[in-house]
């Protein structure tokens, strides 16, 4: 530290100026003077490390300067007020004092009277002294010093072994002297040898010949070795490996840019959007329809990132060490996919926006979205989890089992798994919402009921909805039933699990609902199947395809809505469907009605709460999505589960029988679900599980745990000698195809009884559709039983069964005193709502009429239960046969079994009227369809028969119209020919595939000979103009069929034109373009008439009729197929993959059984079936050089 500063005098008066204006603290102090120890008072201005003070703070020229490097400062105490001093004492004073470090240099004294002033004084000086960097500048002294002292050792060392070193050398130098005189010596005596080891030349060249062919075998030997493991199995599996590396490389690439243009062309946009001083949408509806997918996008940018720097580091490629990063963050994906749903919800919501629906419309049209929506690109995670257990899976199954990644793979594998089972289970639910908004965007009016997310897709299709008796009064008879009454009453229909709509359709393709009937709901309807000829709505004419919706809403007038469907098979279809969704919805109400006031929990939350219906067990597992029921879906059941689901009382959930009719055949076999139903019907007590019925013996009575049933009782027996206590409907107006149930259904706590009359009298008297049932009234409490004859019967239900299947119960209990239900009072229901109702009702009575009639109430329960489970037999016999007649067509000993066991159904004495009815209709319906299987036309053999023309057009003579049209009406013949169950197995890909799915292999061969119809007609010109005027009506007439909806025959002329035979001919393509106009315009055509897989899919979501790309579908279940196994590790069945598979069969079922409206045309089938027109591929390819020959390379 230097001991004084050097500086002249302008610098200081300069730095006394920057101190006045500028420093870090100015003042006035009190200063001790050193001569008269007096205290005067003085202006400090502190810069940096140096004190100015001034004499007043109008000084320019400062009175004394101090340099406060190095020294002290800190807070002195008061001294002591001396007697004889003369200053007044009229403040406290503050001192402190400041040291220097100098030495001989007093302290300086100061002081001030404000105490705050007086520590700010202090810290800013001590913060001048630089003490902070005086102590570091020691340490570092310190150190430096140290480390001095360490090189002055180092260099001791250093030199220590340099002499040693050069000890070293010198005794090298000495030991090499030694070994030349050794070497001199030797040579000294061996003179000669080195003269006689020279070698002969022809030695050498020997040698040197040998070393050639050491070389050269050696050389060949691992040229072999080489050679041998490229063609070695573990070589094609690593090359296998790479190939799979690579691609999942692309496919990574390609979703990151997915999800980069979802933030940047979307996301990111509307939340600008959202910012704005008119926002069309606000950030809480940005946040809930994107969810997370921005992290989602930094995630897979990281993990893309991660593959290209494996991939730079080729032929080494271990990725296991990726997955264990990646696989912790998965997690989110179950956000994204649980929030799936709501988002596209929230999303719905936001198009009824006019602003947000152009704003989002605006986005779409962007370059980058290539045309796809924005519910697309939020679908694109929910398929990333399985595409990466597909890759690994891919990837195991080409690693060696001792490769240094296997584990790491499998254990990446099996997390990914889990993950997925979790993820699957929202993916249904996401797949119908889809659904029901691409319904909903197509509705010009727009339509809220299909917001409801526990609202379930059934079916759609078109009906013809024809005039009421009013207005059909003032129509001709000539018009009744024409085509123009058919256009005009076309409508497009779709059914819900609780709703049916009914549209219109414009020319632009956008529906409108009714005005009056448009959205019925199906809690309020009542289905009539067949129609009287005495029904006012009847027609004639119409070979009973017409069935009529009876609605009556609480709050308006009742009207009916008579449909004509285009076949029988439709219209068995419809109804079917429409009446399982009416029991299913009307059951729920119901029994909710009836369970309240026992358990004050709703019926479906009971039925949730139940966990033997959804608590996995050994023999079966269920899933978190609910089905139509509001029931856990099964994911793994055994076929004894299975079946036993299919006969419970308390539901019957139509996925769940539409799934287990559909792929039957991969688990068990037609026999045994026969065999199960019949014995469903014969013994229902042993033959149904206690578990299936213990739901409605749950109240607070326990007469089925205290009065067990046993194999003794006359009752267990289907043949009981005489029919049970039953009063039968004394008037049957119209009830017997209806299916109208009462919905609210009070129980009187006090007086203990059940009244389900709960319409008015005269509402009941006025309805088409309503039945009577007498009242019924009970003997009071105490009194005894009557004799049979008597005219007051016990309390016993009285039941009205209609031809469906489903009976009407109206029941009365008394308790303290008789009630009596109305004379006209209507109630129907489902055999599980009346035996809920009944049990409810049992539980209420009395103590004494509990004991009286316990009896009676064991009997009533047997009763009830027997007629539910003939009614459930009769439910899935009526929905087998009508909506899977093929199984019927396809096996005999099937149909005999059915039309046996429905014939022993009719044979039963103590069979109930209506039962026995619904039991004809089956049968009638069966031996009609056989009668109507002969004579319908639509097999694939009717093509030959379409064709027979006495007079064969040419090509020339025919419109694209006509070609395109035809070409369709075939397609869909060859289509709706394949029976569904050629679908199962992936019998197509089979060595015997000929003989597995015949159908199917016609339909290939179909698609073939068109196309090579197409391009032999192509071939046949022999000038170029003539052509390219070919191939523009072709493409002409592929772009019809993609109007028309005929997928299949746009890819048949497309694959005619791609073919190397006429894609080669340049001279006939740049003649095509010319002719266009622009040379554009042929791409923009060919991309718009083949559209890619993707694109494929998008456009199937259209309204039938239509004609898919069988090759899509056939992929789809290939892919299902090779995915997921039939079965678990337990032998339990995957019936998750039996319902994928079943949504692909229902879609295609649905495009098979909508036909077309197109007239028939002989003269042009006979061109398109024409096999004299074809040529093969090698004539093709041959004619096609001849007419353009090969240009020679040079």
């Amino acid at each position: 530290m230097q001991k004084g500063v050097r500086y002249n005098e302008g610098h200081a008066l300069y730095l006394s100026v920057v101190a006045r204006k500028e420093g870090t603290k100015r003042g006035f102090l009190s200063k001790k003077t050193t001569e008269n120890s007096r205290w005067t008072e003085k202006y400090f201005a502190l810069y940096q490390n140096v004190l100015f003070y001034f004499e007043n703070d109008q000084s320019t020229r400062p009175s004394g300067i101090y340099l406060l490097e190095g020294c002290t400062c800190e807070r002195a105490p008061a001294p002591k007020v001396s007697a004889i001093s003369k200053e007044p004492m009229e403040k406290q004073q503050h001192y402190f004092l400041v040291i220097f470090g100098h030495d001989g240099q007093k302290p300086l004294e100061l002081r001030t009277e404000e105490e705050s002033d007086c520590n700010e004084w202090v810290e800013f000086i001590q913060q001048a002294s630089y003490s902070d960097i005086i102590i570091e500048r020691e340490i570092l002294m310190q150190k430096y010093i140290h480390l001095v002292q360490i090189m002055e050792t180092e260099k001791v060392a250093a030199n220590q072994l340099r002499t040693q070193l050069e000890d070293q050398d010198t005794e090298i130098e000495r030991l090499k002297a030694e070994i030349v005189v050794l070497n001199k010596t030797k040579e000294r005596m061996q003179p000669y040898q080195s003269n006689q080891e020279e070698e002969d030349p022809d030695i050498k060249k020997i040698k040197k010949v040998q070393s050639f062919m050491r070389g050269w075998l050696c050389r060949r030997k691992w040229k072999i070795i080489v050679q041998d493991y490229i063609s070695s199995p573990h070589a094609e599996s690593m090359r296998k490996r790479n190939q799979i590396v690579f691609n999942m490389v692309e496919a990574e690439t390609e979703y990151v840019h997915q999800l980069s243009i979802l933030v940047n062309c979307f996301l990111r946009p509307l939340r600008m959007a959202a910012s704005s001083k008119k926002p069309p949408i606000s950030h809480d509806d940005v946040s809930s329809i994107f969810l997370n997918s921005e992290t989602i996008m930094f995630l897979h940018e990281i993990f893309h990132q991660g593959l290209k720097a494996r991939i730079a580091n080729w032929p080494t490629l271990v990725l296991a060490d990726l997955f264990d990063i990646l696989l912790p963050m998965l997690n989110i994906y179950q956000e994204f996919v649980r929030n799936h749903q709501y988002s596209l919800q929230v999303l719905a919501n936001c198009k009824q926006n006019r602003d947000f629906d152009k704003l989002l419309k605006q986005y779409e049209s962007n370059a980058a979205c290539e045309g796809r929506m924005l519910e697309t690109f939020l679908t694109y995670p929910m398929f990333q989890i399985p595409r990466y257990i597909i890759t690994l899976h891919e990837l195991l199954a080409h690693t060696p089992h001792e490769h240094v990644e296997r584990k790491s793979l499998e254990f990446a594998k099996s997390k990914l798994e889990e993950l997925s089972k979790m993820m699957h289970d929202e993916v249904s639910d996401t797949e119908n919402i889809r659904k029901n908004l691409a319904i909903e965007r197509m509705i010009v009016e727009g339509c809220d009921i299909l917001l409801d997310t526990s609202q379930t897709f059934v079916r759609q299709g078109s009906l013809i909805q024809l005039p009421s008796s009013s207005e059909r009064g003032m129509l001709s008879k000539v018009r009744l039933g024409s085509l123009s009454l058919r256009k005009e009453g076309e409508r497009q229909c779709f059914l819900f699990t609780k709703h049916f709509l009914i549209c219109t359709r414009t020319s632009g393709g956008k529906l409108h609902l009714l005005k009056q009937g448009g959205a019925l709901s199906l809690i309020e309807c009542t289905l009539i199947e067949e129609l009287d000829a005495s029904d006012e709505d009847s027609g004639q004419g119409f070979n009973h395809l017409e069935f009529k919706i009876v609605v009556e809403p609480p709050d308006g007038q009742s009207f009916s809505v008579v449909l004509l469907a285009p076949s029988r098979q439709e219209k068995a279809a419809w109804t079917s469907d429409i009446s399982q969704c009416i029991d299913n919805i009307r059951c729920n109400g119901l029994m909710t009605s009836v369970f309240e006031e026992n358990s004050k929990v709703s019926v479906p939350h009971m039925i949730k709460s139940d966990a033997r219906l959804h608590k996995d067990d050994v023999d079966i597992c269920f899933s978190k999505t609910l089905n139509s029921c509001k029931v856990p879906q099964i994911r793994y059941a055994s076929v004894e589960r299975l079946l036993e689901r299919l006969t419970d009382l308390r539901f019957l959930s139509i996925d769940f029988l539409n799934t287990f009719l559909h792929t039957y055949r991969i688990f068990t076999t037609a026999a045994v679900v026969i065999d199960k139903l019949a014995d469903i019907y014969k013994k229902p007590f042993t033959s149904i599980p206690v578990r299936s019925l213990e739901l409605f013996f749950a109240t607070n009575q326990g007469s089925w745990a205290t009065d067990p049933l046993n194999n003794k009782s006359p009752r267990l027996c289907r043949k009981f000698s005489s029919p049970p206590p039953l009063t039968i409907p004394s008037r049957t107006s119209s009830p017997v195809h209806c299916r109208k149930l009462s919905l609210s259904s009070p129980v009187s706590g006090k007086a203990g009884a059940l009244d389900l009359s709960t319409t008015p009298s005269s509402s009941a008297a006025n309805s088409p559709t309503s039945s009577h049932c007498p009242s019924i009234s009970s003997p009071p409490p105490g009194s005894t039983r009557p004799p049979s004859g008597f005219s007051s019967p016990p309390p016993t239900p009285s039941v009205a069964v209609p031809a469906d299947g489903v009976f009407m119960l109206c029941f009365c209990v008394s308790g303290s005193h008789a009630v009596t239900s109305g004379e006209n009072s209507r109630c129907t229901m489902s055999p599980a709502s009346a035996f809920a109702i009944a049990t409810a009702a049992a539980g209420h009575s009395s103590s004494q009429g509990e004991h009286g009639n316990n009896s009676e109430k064991s009997c009533d329960k047997e009763f009830i239960i027997r007629r539910a489970a003939t009614n459930r037999v009769l439910n899935v016999l009526r929905h087998w046969v009508s909506k899977h007649s093929q199984d019927f067509e396809m096996n005999g000993e099937l149909k005999m079994g059915v039309i046996g066991l429905l014939e022993e159904v009719v044979r039963d004495p103590d069979l109930l009227p209506q039962e026995r009815k619904a039991t004809t209709n089956i049968l009638r319906y069966k031996q009609t369809e056989m009668v109507n299987a002969t004579t319908e036309s639509g097999s694939i053999s009717d093509q030959h028969c379409l064709a027979e023309s006495p007079k064969v057009e040419c090509f020339d003579s025919l419109s694209a119209m006509e070609l395109a049209e035809q070409i369709t009406l075939l397609d869909h013949i060859v289509f709706r020919s394949i029976p569904y169950e050629e679908f199962l197995g992936q019998g197509w890909m089979k060595v015997d595939k000929s003989e597995r799915t015949p159908y199917i292999m016609k339909t290939s061969q179909h698609f073939n000979d068109m196309s090579n119809l197409v391009a032999s007609q192509i071939m046949t010109h022999t000038d170029v103009g003539s052509r390219a005027s070919s191939i523009e009506k072709w493409l002409a007439v592929a772009d019809i069929c993609r109007c028309l909806n005929n997928y299949n025959g746009v890819l048949e002329i497309t694959s005619a034109l791609n073919r190397s035979a006429i894609f080669r001919l340049k001279k006939t393509w740049a003649k095509v373009c010319k002719q266009v106009g622009v040379y554009g315009s042929l791409t923009q055509s060919l991309e718009k008439c083949l559209p890619s897989f993707s694109e494929l899919t998008r456009y199937l979501h259209c309204n039938p009729p239509c004609v898919p790309y069988l090759g899509m579908y056939l992929t789809d279940l290939a892919f299902i197929e090779e995915g997921t196994p039939n079965f678990t590790e337990e032998g339990l069945v995957n019936f998750s993959k039996m319902r994928m598979i079943s949504h692909i069969i229902r879609e295609i079922r649905q495009f098979q059984q909508a036909p077309y409206r197109i007239e028939h045309q002989p003269k042009v089938t006979q061109f398109l079936l024409d096999k004299t027109l074809v040529m093969d591929e090698d004539t093709l390819y041959e004619l096609s050089l001849k007419i353009e020959p090969r240009v020679p390379p040079g």
